[in-house]
């Protein structure tokens, strides 16, 4: 710097032997210039770090394929998360959901309780039953008549053969009861053992209705909308692009012989021009520092302008309303 000065010095001396003699206000002028590009010169930088802000933008796509039916997004609204700003059209899904729940409903007609199918078969065995308990008091009857001499012994083994044989056919009636109850219950088994897919079907059928819904995913401002009602959309095409300015990072660069002074979660001086020629400053956050160095970009000045190697920050800053993705502003850390 100083060798460009002296040589500009020189240039001055000479260019004022040339002017010596013209007009004054043509020497005034001049030196006025001169006066100036010295001080643009020897200004130096008043601040640490420089940068830009940027928020975390989320771009918000199409879950399914369809009609645009409704959409309510314009850019600079603010969203909630959980909104729902548009409809696509999913009647197609619909109809097809409600065919599978028709079939499933036509599985559960098929199914016939084990109940009925061995209702038949219950009574029959009631029926035997009784007649066994009949047959039991007839026997003690003629036992007593035999003992008595008033009936013949074959009347006695008659009655015997008989409960020998009701007593014979309970037992295949109760076996029938199990039979059919067990087939009833395979059959079931086998009907209801293709409801479960349908069922799974029907339930993937309604998450692509629910993604027929646009629901905004975060809080913020809608910086730029891409799609208009009636469009027809595809799955994964954007819809629009959404950020939450409520609070903004400024994306700063340091030299390594600043980042001994720097740590997370330390306090730092943020400054915007307020465009009356002063600053307008706030309070910000180190959140993050880059573990890697970069080469310095071209739209940054650092604290060292030779400075090929620097280092990436992020100074966390709560947002009044003023600050705007892309806005410029620097840092001071002391």
């Amino acid at each position: 710097m100083e060798n460009k000065i002296n040589v500009l010095l020189k240039a001055i001396k000479k260019s004022l032997s040339i002017v010596n003699r013209q007009l004054p206000i043509r020497k005034s002028l001049l030196i006025v210039l001169i006066v100036l590009f010295l001080a643009s010169c020897s200004n130096k930088m008043d601040y640490d770090a420089s940068g830009n802000f940027e928020a975390d933008e989320v771009i918000v796509s199409a879950q399914q394929n369809g009609v645009l039916l409704t959409y309510n997004v314009k850019e600079g609204n603010q969203l909630k998360v959980g909104d729902n700003v548009g409809q696509i059209d999913v009647k197609i899904v619909e109809l097809q959901k409600a065919q599978t729940e028709a079939s499933i409903e036509a599985l559960n007609q098929k199914t016939v309780a084990p109940n009925d199918q061995a209702e038949l078969v219950r009574r029959q065995l009631e029926v035997q039953k009784a007649q066994l308990e009949q047959q039991l008091r007839e026997k003690n009857r003629t036992e007593n008549l035999v003992k008595a001499d008033a009936a013949t012994r074959k009347q006695l083994d008659d009655i015997s053969a008989s409960i020998d044989q009701l007593k014979k056919q309970i037992a295949v009636t109760e076996q029938q009861l199990k039979i059919n109850t067990y087939n009833t219950n395979t059959q079931n088994r086998s009907i209801l053992s293709e409801k479960a897919p349908m069922e799974k079907m029907a339930a993937q059928l309604q998450e692509q209705i629910n993604k027929g819904q646009i629901i905004n995913p975060i809080n913020g401002t809608v910086l730029a909308n891409y799609a208009l009602q009636g469009e027809m959309q595809t799955m994964g095409k954007p819809l629009y692009r959404i950020a939450n300015t409520e609070t903004l990072d400024l994306r700063a660069y340091i030299t390594g012989a600043q980042l001994p002074q720097v740590k997370i979660g330390q306090s730092v001086k943020v400054r915007i021009d307020d465009g009356k020629g002063g600053y307008k400053e706030y309070q910000g956050t180190i959140t993050w520092i880059s573990a890697k160095s970069e080469f310095t970009p071209k739209t940054i000045q650092t604290k060292n302008e030779r400075a090929n190697l620097v280092y990436a920050i992020k100074v966390n800053v709560k947002n009044d309303g003023y600050l705007k993705i892309g806005m410029y502003g620097e840092v001071l850390f002391n």
